[in-house]
């Protein structure tokens, strides 16, 4: 073959050699070109002492603040709720969704429920919070619990302070028995004021609190919500669980497994839940502390849980009342929602980077 000629160099233009000589120096400026942000796309069971927990790991950047979420119930694995209202949230944090002992994917029907405790529980997350420190290579995580996962919280940062970068806080339990009163008369007080009589009637069978039970507290917890105090304003059930299960964050055949474990956890731990009152158990916390509250939430009170914050001792702390919203904050006012969290955990100093990058 002959050999190709070479082409003629022409030299470069005034404005070529300027543009080269401005990416030079940009490219200086900075030290390295800029790394490519790495998802992270993961779903995982962890062994943890006889149980396989199930952990879902979402992020659009691997290098960014790590945020566990822990569910209420207990039992009530809400991990699809969290993933349709609240995905935003992995735009800017790696999020990591976890079944406890006892519900959702974790849930195993032929479990002793005599291990479901709170104890249980702590050492559970502990061993989650390990995992995801190995993983991410990170010091610290930032926890986000939802009513009984506010309170498991509040008892891990109390204990395990080092591993907890911030906790907020999300219409936290504080004092069950307390709540099981107020959520009496708040419901009693409505029922007479509609002239409800079937819910009068409902009360009457039931009884004044405390409960022996934990069917008799979802019984109350049922007309709570019939007052808008679960959900400030009740959202189309029918199309959100068809929105799931299309959307492929749960499978039809999880549906009733998600019902049992809440059943069975419940019906577990009620008995030392009823006990619990953080004041006492939680009386100062060597994190930063945030509470989201719903105005209008009458299932755990949420004026319970302002007046906890008052009296508890944390590096900061801060009340966030959101105006339209009952118990289910997250899912009521979710882009405010999501904005909050982002801005709660940046004004501490997590996440800085990401903000400034983003301007």
């Amino acid at each position: 073959m002959g050999s190709v000629p070479h082409a003629k160099a022409r030299p470069l233009s005034g404005f070529a050699l300027g543009l080269l000589f401005g990416v030079a120096l940009l490219i200086a400026a900075s030290g390295a070109a800029p790394a490519a942000s790495e998802p992270v796309q993961t779903s995982e069971w962890l062994a943890v002492d006889g149980a396989a927990l199930y952990l879902e790991t979402r992020g659009a950047d691997r290098a960014a603040p790590v945020v566990l979420w822990l569910h209420g119930g207990p039992g009530g694995a809400a991990r699809p709720l969290f993933r349709y209202f609240n995905s935003d949230l992995e735009q800017h944090f790696v999020v990591a969704y976890w079944d406890q002992r006892g519900a959702g994917r974790s849930f195993d029907p032929e479990a002793d429920p005599r291990q479901l405790t709170i104890a249980r529980h702590l050492a559970d997350l502990d061993a989650v919070v390990e995992h995801l420190r190995r993983t991410f290579g990170r010091d610290e995580v930032v926890l986000i619990g939802h009513s009984w996962g506010g309170a498991l919280g509040l008892l891990y940062a109390h204990d395990h302070p080092s591993k907890v970068a911030a906790f907020v806080a999300v219409a936290p339990v504080v004092a069950p028995r307390a709540g099981q009163q107020a959520e009496y008369d708040f419901v009693l007080s409505e029922a007479t004021r509609r002239g409800d009589e079937d819910a009068l009637a409902q009360l009457r069978e039931l009884g004044a609190p405390p409960y022996d039970t934990s069917a008799e507290v979802l019984a109350v917890g049922q007309l709570t919500d019939r007052y808008g105090g679960v959900f400030h304003q009740a959202p189309n059930r029918p199309w959100l669980l068809l929105s799931g299960l299309f959307g492929g964050l749960a499978a039809p055949w999880e549906i009733p497994r998600l019902i049992r474990a809440t059943e069975v956890s419940l019906d577990a731990m009620y008995e030392e839940l009823i006990g619990l009152d953080l004041s006492q158990s939680v009386p100062s916390v060597d994190v930063p502390v945030f509470f989201l509250l719903g105005r209008y939430d009458r299932r755990v009170d949420a004026r319970l849980a302002a007046r906890y914050l008052e009296s508890l001792r944390a590096p900061s702390k801060r009340v966030i009342w959101f105006e339209r919203s009952a118990h289910n904050v997250p899912f009521e006012e979710p882009d405010r929602f999501d904005d909050t969290v982002l801005d709660a955990v940046r004004s501490i100093g997590i996440g800085a980077e990401a903000s400034e990058s983003s301007l």
